[in-house]
């Protein structure tokens, strides 16, 4: 369960309000993530992100990130491809981009670098 957090970007900001994720570990010790996050702009516009993620590293460094340990991120494999949905008319741009991301686990919470697919 995902309750809180924010995001800030050159076209938009606000907060989580939230969300969810749903993990599997397959046999090859990647994890694939489904994330679900509802987004408040600071304008009060809903958004809502859809997260395909992948999670993969050395046996050391999973056990790390699983105990809630710092990793350095260049240390394991965590990227994602993303989808946005709005009625918002100001964020309707924001329902036909795709966009990428790298993602890094900290011991509060996940931080995510997205960025759009032009």
């Amino acid at each position: 369960m995902v309750t809180g957090g924010s995001f800030e970007g050159e076209r938009r900001s606000g907060e989580v309000v939230s969300g969810n994720d749903w993990q599997g570990v397959r046999k090859d010790d990647c994890t694939r993530l489904d994330v679900r996050l509802l987004l408040k702009t600071m304008d009060d516009a809903l958004i809502v992100m859809t997260c395909q993620c992948l999670r993969s590293g050395s046996v050391e460094a999973l056990a790390k990130l699983d105990r809630g340990e710092a990793v350095d991120p260049a240390g394991y494999y965590f990227r994602f491809i993303a989808l946005f949905e709005t009625s918002a008319p100001k964020y309707d741009w924001i329902n036909r981009i795709v966009a990428v991301g790298i993602g890094e686990r900290l011991a509060d919470g996940p931080l995510y670098d997205v960025f759009e697919v032009l």
